[in-house]
């Protein structure tokens, strides 16, 4: 009589294994728990701005703008060359392409479409949070673990005002200010390479086309998505380093979760985006 086969182990952790469900969900929870405590960070940080902006704007508005010069100001060479990149790149090449098959009518759509609305506010958002985001992250985690905001707090300062109020708005300032920078130096650039090429249209009619394609409130929602790119990046980032109970050694995994959660919650908010411009 044959004898059953002897069914292989199955190893821990394997697919399907409860280790496996209870990792899962896990991670599901703690997903939950830190988009909760994202919400909850936001609400504060909005209430609090709001409620003492008042009071001590001599202090605060200093701060902004010192935020506006770090995140901004100083971006500007980098963010102009990428601007001459992204030209000589995309609106170049294309330009010159769309004029060589015939198809020149459509070049401002191409441009309105691909560039104005996409490639530009999403440059501009992870330019600063490469940049700019990482390194206030350690700053902010390098405080929170040395017992430096205990110490704000101690002294009657308000460390949501003090530290993440300015924080969030020259963000939010400075992704809005580098994004139309970006779009002014990648048309400038990319119209000189495909003029360089053979491109026939004189600058005003470049102009014209891009204009032509441009709906009213194509301005306005860029505007609004940069804004909300930039206070995204500022509230995790403040999240990350403050509100959050840190360790030195925690530092370097708080900044790995604020740049996974900054660049998947703005491709959300483009894909979000993308929707309303749809329905334009």
């Amino acid at each position: 009589m044959a004898s059953d086969p002897i069914l292989p182990a199955r190893e821990p952790g394997a697919a399907g294994s409860p280790g496996e469900d209870a990792g899962l969900l896990q991670e599901l929870l703690e997903g939950w728990r830190n988009l909760t405590g994202l919400g909850a960070f936001t609400l504060i940080t909005l209430a609090t701005a709001r409620l003492r902006f008042r009071e001590n704007s001599r202090v605060v508005t200093p701060r902004i703008f010192g935020e506006i010069h770090r995140c901004g100001v100083r971006l500007l060479p980098l963010v102009g060359f990428l601007g001459v990149v992204l030209g000589l790149v995309f609106v170049g090449q294309t330009a010159s392409l769309m004029e060589q098959i015939g198809a020149g009518n459509f070049t401002g759509t191409l441009m309105v479409t691909v560039f104005l609305r996409e490639m530009v506010p999403m440059t501009a958002a992870l330019v600063v949070l490469a940049r700019v985001g990482t390194a206030a992250v350690i700053d902010l985690g390098t405080a929170r673990a040395l017992g430096e905001v205990e110490a704000l707090e101690a002294l009657g300062i308000d460390p949501i005002h003090y530290l993440v109020v300015p924080r969030v708005a020259g963000f939010a300032i400075s992704v809005v200010s580098l994004s139309l920078y970006l779009l002014v130096v990648g048309l400038a650039s990319g119209y000189a390479f495909a003029y360089a090429r053979g491109l026939k249209a004189s600058p005003i009619e470049f102009l014209t086309q891009v204009a032509g394609a441009l709906h009213g409130l194509d301005f306005p929602l860029s505007a609004l998505k940069t804004g909300i790119f930039g206070t995204l990046i500022g509230l995790v980032i403040c999240y990350q380093g403050l509100a959050r109970p840190l360790s030195l050694a925690d530092v370097g995994a708080a900044t790995t979760r604020t740049v996974a959660v900054c660049g998947v919650g703005c491709l959300l908010i483009d894909a979000a985006f993308i929707a309303v411009y749809l329905l334009l």
